[in-house]
């Protein structure tokens, strides 16, 4: 190749860069984005009338539709589970969202969680549930299904009531399913509620909750 093809050669190249730089520039063009990252982190104290209180944390990180969760005490006492899971959205003025997840359970009990959350929402209410299902590792009589929905109403955008329902083991009390109503007030990035399960039996209790989102 002579000098004046290198030459050549060269300027077309830079022409084509110079020209690849500026569509990528121009207002129209594509641009690439990071997805959008959010953490959230609540802490629930269960406040029991017949059995010792006891507290519930789950922190959860979401990328995009990717999610990871962590959570203490909720599956089984003294224990925690990690999850990981991909979250699907959906709609305009009604919205789903559902997210399939699997985990594992480890400390006082041991095993494999598979579940998901979901939610739906129309103007102001809205209907969230989380399920699954504990493989106990240790004793395969003890794996059990374990959920918790929530029918909400929001007449103001800070304020949201509902009924509340949880099929659980960290609470022997007799009742295979729990049902209670609550209240939550959100301030900024924090949200405060208030749960009250069982109201009219003598097996009734409490739960506080505080969360913040980022």
């Amino acid at each position: 190749m002579t000098p004046a093809s290198r030459r050549a050669r060269a300027l077309g190249l830079a022409l084509l860069a110079l020209s690849a730089a500026a569509l990528a520039a121009e207002p129209g063009a594509p641009a690439a984005t990071a997805p959008e990252t959010s953490l959230s982190a609540t802490g629930y104290w269960y406040a029991m009338r017949d059995q010792p209180d006891f507290g519930v944390g789950v922190a959860a990180l979401n990328r995009g539709p990717l999610h990871l969760e962590a959570r203490y005490n909720y599956e089984a006492r003294d224990s925690g589970s990690l999850f990981v899971g991909w979250k699907f959205a959906a709609g305009d003025e009604v919205t789903f969202e559902v997210t399939p997840m699997i985990g594992g359970l480890f400390g006082a009990a041991r095993g494999v969680v598979p579940g998901f959350e979901a939610s739906v929402a129309y103007r102001e209410v809205d209907f969230y549930i989380e399920a699954e299902y504990v493989r106990d590792l240790d004793d395969s009589s003890a794996s059990y299904y374990y959920a918790w929905s929530e029918l909400g109403w929001r007449p103001l955008p800070w304020l949201r009531v509902g009924l509340a329902g949880q099929r659980t083991r960290t609470i022997d009390n007799g009742r295979d399913l729990q049902r209670g109503v609550f209240g939550q007030v959100t301030v900024g990035k924090a949200t405060l509620g208030a749960y009250a399960f069982n109201p009219d039996a003598g097996s009734r209790y409490a739960i506080v909750a505080l969360g913040v989102q980022f």
